[in-house]
């Protein structure tokens, strides 16, 4: 067994594990989505993302644009959510909320995309 594939996909797949659950939930109340998983989110897909830069085959290089835009719109999200607390006077607003959600919900689809990717590229692997 390869540690490294090993940790490879643990951070794959944790990295879809935790976007699904910041996604599941009424898609305007902010009482469902937690800041926190948010922050983790965006910190295993960064690591998850760094860990595809060093395969230089064409899957790697789907695998690294998937990864880069799930990063892209967890940052969104975070950047929504910061903008809506800290400088908009309205606070969260369920409008609001329904955008970061669906921001999460697009980095969900990279990362199922991912996940898809490599078991695709692992049943190859072994014919």
């Amino acid at each position: 067994m390869n540690l490294e594939k090993v940790i490879f996909g643990f951070f794959i797949v944790l990295a879809l594990t935790l976007n699904f659950g910041f996604f599941v939930g009424d898609m305007d109340n902010p009482a469902h989505h937690n800041v926190y998983e948010l922050f983790a989110v965006i910190v295993v897909n960064l690591i998850a993302t760094v860990l595809k830069f060093g395969d230089r085959t064409q899957m790697g290089a789907v695998l690294l644009a998937t990864s880069l835009v799930a990063d892209l719109q967890l940052i969104a999200a975070a950047l929504v959510w910061g903008y809506a607390e800290q400088i908009a006077s309205t606070g969260m607003a369920p409008s609001v909320m329904a955008s970061i959600v669906s921001l999460s919900g697009g980095a969900l689809l990279a990362n199922i995309t991912s996940v898809v990717l490599l078991i695709i590229e692992t049943v190859n692997l072994r014919r």
